[in-house]
């Protein structure tokens, strides 16, 4: 189950290009990399460990790159536009024959993920570093399809005290795991992270 480019139409005629791997099982993930103006793309460490352990189950994926990352057209956008990039990218998955799609994201793909979480019909949310004290999380919104946070114990930009707190708000049923030792760019904890995953995907 190899992956395969794809250009993904997003909106006022932007394109984004994307990496498509479909699974066996009809379900799958949108998986949302971080910041662009740090360098984020739809390489990212973490990004991959997210795409493998659904690979793993035997599930499609589709990671992309925001407006203005690598091959995608358009300009950043302070999150309004990737908003529409992620939803375009979730209309695609599910116009690929995918019956039931998850979103996961990374840092500033959570974020994206947070503000566009009402309008995207997905069937669950995995968010993985959060970074509320870098940007403005909105903690009076309910996301009830919130599955999963993962954060690592040394994370400066997101401290374990405030992504437990947001999560209560958003949803209190979801789960928050904590990978020891990690810090927000979780390098070296590739093994952890997808232990995780794997139980709860």
């Amino acid at each position: 189950m190899g992956e395969r480019k794809v250009t993904i139409q997003g909106k006022n005629g932007n394109t984004l290009e994307g990496l498509l791997c479909l699974g066996t099982t009809g379900r799958g993930v949108v998986a949302a990399h971080p910041h662009p103006l740090y360098g984020g793309d739809m390489s990212n460490n973490v990004v991959e460990t997210i795409i493998l352990a659904y690979q793993k189950k035997g599930h499609a994926t589709l990671r992309f790159n925001f407006r203005g990352v690598g091959a995608s057209t358009g300009d950043y956008d302070d999150g309004t536009g990737e908003q529409s990039d992620l939803a375009a990218a979730f209309r695609f998955l599910k116009g690929q024959g995918i019956e039931t799609a998850d979103l996961a994201g990374y840092s500033f793909g959570a974020w994206v993920i947070a503000k566009a979480a009402a309008d995207i019909p997905a069937n669950s949310i995995i968010m993985v570093a959060p970074p509320v004290d870098m940007m403005v999380f909105d903690d009076t919104v309910s996301i009830p399809n919130l599955k999963l946070v993962v954060a690592g114990s040394r994370d400066e930009f997101a401290p374990m005290d405030r992504v437990t707190a947001l999560t209560a708000a958003w949803n209190p049923g979801a789960a928050v795991e904590v990978i020891d030792g990690a810090d927000h760019f979780f390098f070296g904890y590739a093994p952890s992270m997808t232990e995780i995953l794997c139980q709860y995907i």
